[in-house]
């Protein structure tokens, strides 16, 4: 079985983010990158799978800047196989994103028996590019799975829906499954896997040659700010018994009027 995984490379969520100078992107100059972590999942399932299936490969597929490879290198320390790196900007859009994908998978001249990936980015939290990709590779598709069971090329998958409920289907593959948290535990890179990563083979492609063209994309991103500031807290003082009850109106008061939250 040939298992491909999609990952993106997002900024730490402890990083300080702000706008470029032109505000079209965020400055990347001082940025620690990850992988993001709903790819975690469907970098840990795909391992879960091949330990079933001894003869399955496991091809790490990321689009974005060649600067920095962390994110694939780090799923190959978990286990990956091999990876694919299509060079290109950070922030394209999800249909460009989706498309490079599939030419890359198709450049890879491997037929890809199962697609994993998370099922949205935390930087743009688009959650549109398993569904668009799935369109692109005419695959069926199943989205927010908190369960897998099965191998070879039959599973049961379960996705959340509203209400706390959930719902199971049988999936034959070819198919793409979006990953959610809760359908496993992400296992951490050991000191071996971290200097086998460093053999294990990376490829690299243009998007040109994974058949994508400036042409191709249809959102373009502008004026990036910060949010506005928020205002001061209010601090409010009653150290003694015959303030408490002035100061509780006050309170009252500012939440009804002024927060409006009651």
């Amino acid at each position: 079985m040939n298992i491909f995984v999609c990952v993106k490379q997002v900024p730490d969520t402890e990083t300080k983010i702000k706008p470029n100078s032109d505000s079209t992107y965020i400055d990347t100059s001082s940025i620690k990158w990850v992988m993001n972590p709903y790819d975690e999942f469907a970098v840990e399932q795909a391992l879960q799978i091949k330990a079933k299936a001894s003869d399955s490969t496991i091809t790490v597929v990321r689009v974005g800047a060649k600067k920095d490879t962390e994110a694939l290198r780090t799923a190959m320390a978990m286990g990956a196989d091999e990876a694919i790196l299509v060079d290109a900007p950070d922030h394209l859009d999800s249909y460009v994103t989706a498309k490079a994908i599939k030419g890359a998978i198709e450049k890879s001249g491997k037929t890809a028996d199962l697609i994993l990936m998370g099922k949205q980015a935390i930087d743009d939290d688009c959650l549109q590019v398993p569904q668009i990709l799935a369109e692109l590779m005419n695959y069926p598709c199943v989205n927010v799975v908190v369960e897998m069971e099965g191998s070879d090329n039959t599973f049961t998958v379960k996705r959340e829906i509203e209400g706390g409920s959930k719902e199971i289907y049988d999936l034959v593959t070819p198919a793409i499954v979006s990953c959610n948290k809760g359908l496993n535990t992400p296992r951490y890179a050991s000191l071996p896997g971290i200097m086998k990563a460093k053999k294990k083979p990376l490829t690299e492609y243009s998007l040109a040659d994974a058949g994508v063209s400036e042409s191709d994309q249809k959102v373009t991103y502008t004026n990036f700010e910060l949010p506005a500031e928020k205002p001061a807290g209010k601090k409010f003082e009653a150290m003694e018994d015959d303030q408490i009850s002035g100061v509780a109106s006050e309170v009252v008061g500012f939440l009804r009027n002024e927060a409006k939250v009651i």
